[in-house]
């Protein structure tokens, strides 16, 4: 949870969802490079590895973040590219992020993105990286929601005491 509470201090969420688009924009452009500074892109990349390891590891130790709402209080705006099962328990996005790709995949594909969104090439990357960018635009949508979820339950603790 450290490592996704230090992610959002340092990142808001839709900027972080937007500039993953405009990095993965900008890598499968031709004769086109991203105009950010580089240490920020670096920075952002980082960053993003370790959100990703971080759903990595609370996959792992399978908490609970579900909620129960019935269906129709679930706002589509709010659902964003989650589902409604998604939404209610956001630790299915990490479930099924990996067990698409593994670790070392979303790695490549970060690292892929970024190089290719940085200069001009011939070549363009040669894997789809389609889905590992929903995953991982998902993932952040999860994470932040989690995170939420965290805060609003110990403000709730905190006035029941």
């Amino acid at each position: 949870m450290q490592l996704i509470e230090t992610f959002f201090q340092f990142n808001e969420l839709d900027v972080s969802k937007e500039r993953l688009s405009n990095i993965m924009n900008y890598a499968v452009k031709r004769n086109s490079w991203i105009h950010e500074d580089p240490a920020v892109i670096f920075q952002f990349h980082q960053s993003v590895r370790s959100l990703i390891r971080a759903g990595y590891l609370m996959m792992l130790k399978d908490r609970k973040w579900t909620i129960d709402t019935q269906p129709e209080k679930i706002s589509p705006w709010v659902l964003g590219l989650l589902s409604e099962k998604e939404y209610r328990n956001p630790l299915l996005v990490f479930k099924k992020a990996f067990s698409a790709y593994t670790l070392k995949e979303y790695d490549y594909f970060m690292s892929g993105i970024v190089y290719f969104s940085m200069g001009v090439y011939e070549n363009l990357p040669e894997r789809n990286i389609v889905m590992p960018y929903i995953h991982t635009v998902k993932m952040l949508d999860a994470a932040h929601l989690i995170l939420q979820r965290k805060r609003e339950k110990k403000m709730t603790e905190t006035n029941e005491e």
